[in-house]
């Protein structure tokens, strides 16, 4: 009895201390396993193929979110992010330390890799203009403009990090800045921002948006861009300006309200990304440069030192820089928007349309032009607004007054409201041109698809330049919307996993 006893409590003691271990083995107990939820700049989609590697070295599986670099910022700053994410990955920290609401809930922060502001030009282009490429100033770049002899597409700085970057590079540059830009600097370097953004013929909210839109253009000399979006694109010839340019580092930051388990494994991924391995992928996959010193640049990658342009020294400087373009710098926009208010808006659906037109009022840029045609079986009306800078509210109150005065009834003629659209529009060169399509239904009355695109196809090359942005809403067919986009080089909104105000606002960014 004594021998068996023994013997059970022997097996025993062994197989507690097989289950001792094999717990103690089980990754989800040890700080480098586990899900990261982290807040990203959009244009890091590209490093899935690299975090899933992270997984496989690490067990830390990356869970992003993407969104634009200073909403990201705004998120911060107004405590959005606590508790719903465990590290932010921006482009660049620059702007989110100017305001320190934001900049205090970041503990620490660690450059993944970097890719500087660029000019992106045909090879055609650089050769009548006579350049070499690694002596290109940006004074160079405005004198070409200011020729005629070059054109070009850039983000909108007020919602991409590279459009902002290159701002302020731009900025930097033609006011001769020798230190952080100044309002002063700002003033100096006006009259030569204005002609240098007549060049500008692409905006849009993303980096991928822009690249594709300029591939389709194909009249479009140049891009600026980072440098690493630039060389993802055939056929160019990728300068960096001599005289200097503004770097995004992609740092890696801990959140101040993370834990001590949350900031190890962000520690750790971070670790990762930076070991010799995973930048060589990195630099060879996103084009982007390691900022590991034994490690080298991808192939096609100017190993050069060029001058690091100064930042903004303060956020007024900054934001002031960005009213600035949006208001006064950049080319001014024509906007349709076609909005469905058929009978199915009838209720909550047209409720909500008012609501989001006018929540968008207070968004519009000073000499915008908006024109609002609400459509059912036929075009309903064609009301124009223009935000004149001498008095801005006036136009605004007429777009609010007309965004009241909507009814719904009818059927949904969306192919024939389009044609509408774009003999409002006609062919401008002079300002950016878009049709924004809201409807919660699928075409019934009026011109069939078919018929919409043999329309388009027999438009000016100019006003084939107008892109249509319809947003996905109710009940709307998202084949009939995609095929839309896809036409005329837009691109589709989505209000039914999200917002319909959370989509007309993304939709800015393109306008």
């Amino acid at each position: 009895m004594r021998a068996r006893a023994a013997t059970l409590l022997a097996a025993a003691l062994t197989l507690l201390a097989t289950a001792c271990t094999s717990e103690s083995n089980k990754q989800p107990d040890s700080p480098a396993t586990g899900t990261l939820r982290i807040l990203a700049s959009s244009e890091l989609d590209d490093m899935k193929p690299v975090l899933d590697l992270v997984e496989q070295d690490t067990g830390i599986t990356v869970e992003p979110t993407y969104i634009g670099t200073l909403d990201a910022v705004e998120l911060l700053a107004k405590g959005d992010v606590d508790g719903k994410y465990d590290a932010l990955w921006l482009s660049s920290n620059d702007y989110l330390r100017l305001r320190p609401e934001a900049a205090n809930k970041v503990v620490s922060e660690t450059p993944v890799m970097s890719s500087p502001v660029a000019i992106g030009v045909k090879p055609a282009t650089v050769e009548k203009l006579g350049w070499k490429p690694e002596d290109v100033t940006w004074s160079q770049v405005e004198q070409a403009v200011r020729d005629g002899k070059l054109t070009y597409g850039m983000t909108d700085p007020a919602r991409s990090n590279s459009g902002f970057a290159t701002l302020v590079s731009v900025a930097s540059a033609l006011s001769d800045a020798q230190s952080a830009l100044t309002d002063a600097d700002v003033r100096k370097a006006s009259p030569r921002l204005r002609e240098f953004f007549r060049g500008q013929r692409l905006t849009s909210g993303s980096s991928g948006w822009l690249a594709t839109a300029y591939e389709r253009r194909g009249d479009v000399d140049a891009m600026l861009n980072y440098e690493s979006v630039l060389q993802g694109i055939p056929g160019l010839t990728v300068i960096r300006p001599s005289d200097g340019v503004v770097t995004a580092d992609y740092p890696l930051s801990t959140l101040a309200s993370t834990d001590a388990d949350t900031r190890e494994k962000v520690r750790l991924l971070t670790e990762s990304l930076r070991g010799p391995d995973l930048q060589k992928e990195i630099t060879d996959l996103t084009h982007r440069r390691p900022v590991v010193a034994s490690v080298a640049p991808g192939e096609g990658l100017d190993t050069g030192r060029r001058r690091e342009l100064p930042f903004p020294g303060s956020r007024s400087v900054a934001d002031g820089l960005v009213d600035s373009y949006e208001n006064e710098l950049r080319r001014p926009s024509r906007t349709v928007y076609v909005l469905d208010t058929s009978g199915s808006m009838e209720g909550d659906r047209l409720s909500g349309l008012k609501s989001a037109l006018t929540g968008l009022t207070s968004d519009f840029r000073e000499r915008e032009e908006v024109t609002l045609m609400p459509f059912g079986s036929a075009v309903k009306s064609v009301r124009t607004h223009v935000v004149d800078p001498a008095d801005p509210d006036a136009g605004l109150e007429g777009i609010r007054k007309d965004t009241e005065a909507l009814t719904a009834e009818g059927d949904t003629a969306i192919y024939t409201s389009l044609e509408k659209a774009y003999d409002h529009l006609g062919a401008d060169q002079e300002a950016f041109t878009s049709i924004v399509l809201m409807t919660d239904g699928e075409n019934t009355a009026g011109a069939e698809a078919g018929e919409f695109d043999v329309f388009y196809a027999g438009l000016d090359r100019e006003q084939r330049t107008t892109p249509v942005f319809p947003i996905v809403f109710g009940d709307s067919d998202r084949s009939e919307l995609e095929h839309i986009a896809d036409l005329t080089g837009g691109r589709l909104f989505d209000a039914q996993q999200g917002s319909l105000d959370g989509a007309f606002e993304e939709i800015r960014g393109y306008q």
